[in-house]
């Protein structure tokens, strides 16, 4: 018998038993997962960064740590890590960051705001462009990133991604590397991070990157808070270079009850709510990745540790 053990915040296992017990027996796999197995016992670790395990040196039979997060920053760089890592990538939580991001596209696009926070009921017809006039970049091409960009451009949008290594996608325009960046951000009317939070990406949506933009752009953020700098979008956002930003993730949180963002009439707070893991859809992705191990097969979703995801 695979011995399991499950590591997240306290109370999370309660969501999750029932969805991984009916995983694995429909993988066929003989497992048992509990919180408290003893660390020589374990076979898998499955792991958010929220619980209290950060030591994996006592883990000397395990064979893989399965995240229960798309994100690995957390652990990616830990030094007692010496297991094969694999983030979470699975159809819900896809589906739940594709729905976020055209909601909030599409919400800004129409300029829904103006008429749904309309207290001296003011009759000001502002007719918006079509999607087909409106571009779209993207950064981050991964798995969430190529499901975004694909579903905004079935709605038309002018849709350009960028990531750090070449990628193609039907229908979208793509582009990498420095200039690339550069060439993805130009213009851009809104703008959607889906980077992963790495040395390289940390704070790459800077005062430069906010300059770029077309006059008045929108910026939405579900991906990782630390991507933006900040300072330098309040800055663009009080001098009209941005005309709003909605933000899913930041640097600490909960956000702070003081925080400027809170504040600000020109943002939109929302509390990580936008591609949280889904319980049912990732103990699919955990038993697969659990039997495709036992059997020899390559892990899913392997997490490159010199790139950080």
């Amino acid at each position: 018998m695979l011995r399991l053990l499950f590591s997240s915040r306290p109370g999370a296992f309660a969501g999750y038993e029932a969805a991984l017990a009916e995983a694995l027996a429909e993988a066929g796999l003989d497992a048992e997962v509990r919180e408290d197995w003893p660390a020589e016992e374990v076979d898998y670790i499955l792991y958010a960064p929220v619980g209290r395990l950060r030591d994996f040196t006592p883990f000397t039979r395990a064979k893989a740590v399965l995240s229960l997060w798309a994100g690995v920053e957390h652990v990616v760089d830990n030094p007692t890590l010496h297991l094969p890592l694999a983030r979470m990538v699975d159809d819900g939580l896809e589906r739940g960051m594709v729905e976020y991001v055209a909601a909030h596209v599409l919400r800004h696009h129409v300029g829904l705001d103006a008429h749904v926070v309309n207290p001296a009921h003011d009759w000001a017809p502002r007719l918006p462009k079509l999607a087909r006039e409106r571009r779209v970049t993207i950064l981050g091409l991964g798995a969430l990133g190529r499901a975004c960009a694909e579903a905004l451009a079935g709605f038309g949008f002018d849709v350009t991604g960028w990531s750090r290594r070449p990628k193609t996608v039907a229908g979208i325009r793509c582009l990498s590397g420095p200039e690339g960046l550069a060439a993805a951000l130009e213009g851009a009317e809104i703008l959607v991070t889906l980077l992963p939070l790495t040395q390289a990406t940390e704070s790459l949506v800077d005062a430069d990157a906010l300059a770029r933009l077309a006059p008045g752009a929108i910026l939405l953020n579900p991906g990782r808070g630390a991507l933006i700098d900040e300072e330098a979008l309040l800055a663009a956002l009080d001098s009209g270079q941005l005309s709003h930003a909605t933000l899913d993730v930041f640097r600490k949180e909960p956000l702070r009850k003081d925080h400027p963002f809170w504040q600000h009439p020109q943002v939109t707070v929302t509390p990580h709510i936008a591609a949280e893991t889904r319980p049912r859809t990732a103990a699919r992705v955990i038993a697969e990745n659990i039997r495709r191990h036992e059997a020899g097969e390559p892990l899913l979703h392997l997490v490159d540790r010199a790139a950080g995801y």
